[in-house]
């Protein structure tokens, strides 16, 4: 199963020259001696010389009769990587186009700094960027894949389990994404193989034996469907026997949830070994709808088991009518009817299109399947530019590799499709960048619903956008395709750097208040002391620093006031004396900052009190978190100042302070059927949102409710208590403390 006879630069040519021009093999084989003689002296694991990897990687691609510059940059792969060639003598001697194949095939150098991990995002971060501008890389890199894991045999073990999981994470993912399902299947029974081996060989004794017994019971299935379709003038229909793969049959027993090693649910692995599958191939889709209906009539069809993925093509620009039928002997015949065109497209995927060949795939399914390859290769380029590393960019790709979807529609009819499990808030953000990042409301099928809602298949949705609305960090868990997240990463890490310097601002101009000096008063001489001590480089960075959580050190705060010593002060007094009478100057105190709600991410209201606007509250600079704001009488900040020296910050609320606060209450309530219910209608009817609820029986007669609310202040906290305690349900109502 893992071996794989060697293939010669004679067989290569010989397949060429069923498709190309003399000129085009000739440059094949000037390829072959260039790598012959750059690879000299080089071995692979398995003994043979190390050429023949390349021109078994070439000859894949000729079976998917790719162009000549793919095939000579499929046997040049590793040459810039592995020998001392350079760049420039393989354009000399071949062209700029095969040179950027190669390139974009070849690993980055691992630098000594990097981990494995590090250096294989970054590397496969490269090879989507150069994907991005030519479709050829990854072809190129699948058919590269491919042969290393049909002679994956002669690696160490450690080494086979890694290869195979990742080809299996990632590279069985593209291949699938890009339509290439022969590929995909073989990868993905590659790698089960190596990962699973006892499930594998269990699978594959199990399909081996129940072949034998139903040989003639499917044989009897596809020559009555043959001769159906020929009595309806459909002579031409193929009648195409197929098993699904080893690692599909294991994923479809996940799906279920079944362990196939257990004899338990052995009635269940067999009803999945037993399934039928055929695949149709007619002239043309009108035939497809006419195959259907003679197959509906010749066996009665599952209800609904039925697909069209003609009219709602897949992702991959797969198209096809999947149908499931009650066959003879109560076996279930899954169906796939395709034309020509589509079963050439359900193979090879992009790789079919005659971006690169010529063949009779039809102009429109060739349309179908280029424009989707090309939105996602731009989905990619989006993640990219998002990501803050090559390592997030590398998982949001996996992210974006799920293979289920789900087809929705936007309020004009437009079909959008999304991974199974995506939200409505997925929804905007596929819909644009912009309409993602204020999404405000959403409805799904005229109901309004929360942004974090899933969708499925069939619903319509619409998003009211609002300029005020922003990302916020739980966003992050309300969606899962990648496009979302790295758009809302992006968003945070920009906002959070923006947030960080103007409250580092506020805090540093709150240090500097005392002696009666702005930030922007400082002269250059002292701004550079400030950032030595602090050990930045310029006022960003020291502002940053300091909004970040980074508190103003002992030594910076000394060094403030060392900058302003008595003389400078008595210069300062003498200043304001001559502008006014009415004040001296006064020793320095510390200023109030005045929080407005307006700060962003980096200012943390603390959870063990819920401050709220009209508490009175102080500030800690908390390492990571920014400024987090705490009520004055909290436990924790009593505890904290006993124990450390830290400095904490005074802080008082701004008159025009804007937003809503979470607060948390505690009902003592009586024991009875629709008490909650009570409760939620009573806060709804207010306006109020109830962010969690928690329910504790006290009692026979009593219960207790555990309530977190938004509230705008505590005014508006004392109206709700008040329109609450007047409800006959409630016996005690109270704010909770820390």
């Amino acid at each position: 199963m893992l071996g794989t006879p060697r293939v010669l630069i004679s067989d290569l040519c010989e397949l060429a020259e069923t498709y190309l021009e003399p000129a085009h093999v000739k440059s094949i084989f000037a390829a072959y001696l260039f790598g012959a003689e750059a690879h000299e002296g080089q071995y692979r694991r398995s003994g043979e010389a190390f050429i023949f990897h390349p021109v078994a990687v070439a000859h894949i691609l000729a079976q998917m009769r790719m162009d000549a510059p793919t095939l000579c940059a499929a046997i040049l792969h590793d040459v810039i990587e592995d020998t001392p060639c350079l760049q420039e003598e393989i354009t000399r001697l071949f062209g700029e186009d095969v040179t950027r194949l190669v390139d974009g095939v070849s690993k980055l150098t691992r630098m000594p700094s990097q981990t494995r991990e590090e250096a294989q995002a970054e590397s496969f971060r490269k090879m989507i960027l150069a994907m991005s501008k030519d479709i050829r890389v990854i072809i190129i890199k699948l058919a590269d894949r491919l042969h290393n894991m049909r002679t994956i045999a002669h690696m160490k073990p450690e080494s086979q389990k890694r290869i195979a999981r990742e080809t299996l994470d990632i590279y069985a993912l593209i291949a699938g994404r890009l339509g290439m399902n022969a590929i995909r299947t073989e990868l993905e029974d590659l790698s089960f193989a190596v990962l699973y081996p006892v499930r594998y060989r269990v699978i594959e004794q199990a399909v081996t034996r129940h072949s034998q017994i139903r040989r003639d019971i499917l044989q009897h299935i596809e020559t009555a469907i043959s001769q159906r379709l020929a009595q309806h003038q459909l002579t031409d229909a193929q009648v195409i026997r197929t098993d699904r793969h080893y690692y599909g049959i294991y994923r479809k027993m996940r799906e279920k949830k079944r362990d196939i090693d257990s004899g338990k649910h052995i009635d269940t692995f067999k009803s999945v070994i037993e399934a039928c599958r055929f695949a149709i191939v007619v002239k043309d889709s009108a035939q497809c709808y006419s195959a259907l209906g003679v197959l509906h009539n010749l066996y009665k069809p599952v209800a609904e088991q039925f697909r069209d993925y003609i009219a709602i093509p897949r992702m991959s620009g797969y198209q096809a009518l999947h149908t499931t039928l009650f066959g003879p002997q109560g076996l279930k015949i899954a169906a796939q009817i395709r034309s020509q065109a589509m079963q050439e497209i359900a193979d090879m995927g992009i790789a079919s299109q005659g971006l690169y060949r010529f063949n009779e795939v039809s102009h429109e399914t060739r349309q179908v399947t280029q424009q989707r390859a090309i939105d996602w290769l731009r989905s990619l380029l989006e993640i990219q530019q998002s990501a803050g590393n090559c390592q997030e960019f590398l998982e949001n790709v996996k992210m974006d590799l799920f293979p289920n979807e789900v087809y929705v529609f936007t309020p004009k009819g437009q079909i959008l499709q999304l991974p199974r499990g995506a939200t409505a808030l997925d929804f905007a953000y596929a819909v644009h960048s912009e309409v993602g990042l204020h999404c405000h409301l959403v409805k799904i099928d005229n109901n309004y619903v929360r942004p974090g809602t899933v969708l499925e298949s069939g619903q319509t949705i619409e998003i009211f956008v609002n300029k005020n609305s922003y990302p916020i960090p739980k966003h992050l868990n309300q969606v899962v395709t990648a496009r979302a997240r790295s758009q809302i990463r992006s968003f945070l890490r920009n906002q959070e750097t923006t947030d960080a310097k103007k409250l580092g601002r506020r805090l540093l101009e709150n240090e500097l208040a005392p002696y009666r000096v702005r930030l922007n008063q400082l002269s250059e001489e002292q701004l550079q002391q400030l950032l030595i001590v602090a050990n930045c480089q310029h006022l960003d960075q020291l502002l940053i620093q300091i909004g970040s959580g980074h508190p103003l050190t002992a030594v910076l705060t000394h060094q403030i006031a060392a900058m302003f010593d008595t003389a400078t002060k008595t210069e300062a007094s003498s200043r304001d004396n001559e502008a006014t009478t009415e004040e001296p100057y006064s020793p320095p105190e510390t200023k109030t900052l005045l929080i407005k709600g307006t700060e962003g991410v980096m200012l943390q209201y603390a959870r063990c009190c819920r401050p709220i606007p009209g508490d009175d509250i102080v500030g800690f600079v908390s390492a990571g978190r920014g400024l987090v704001i705490h009520r004055s009488h909290c436990k924790n900040v009593r505890d904290h100042r006993q124990q450390t020296n830290d400095k904490y910050i005074n802080i008082a609320w701004d008159n025009h302070v804007q937003g809503e606060y979470l607060v948390d209450v505690r009902l003592d309530v009586t024991n009875e059927v629709g008490v909650l219910a009570t409760i939620a209608t009573t806060l709804t009817a207010m306006n109020v949102n109830i962010e969690t609820i928690a329910n504790e029986n006290e009692s026979v007669h009593t219960s207790v409710l555990c309530l977190c609310i938004s509230v705008r202040d505590r005014q508006h906290l004392a109206s709700i208590i008040r329109d609450l305690r007047r409800l006959r349900v409630v016996t005690k109502i109270q704010r909770m403390r820390s």
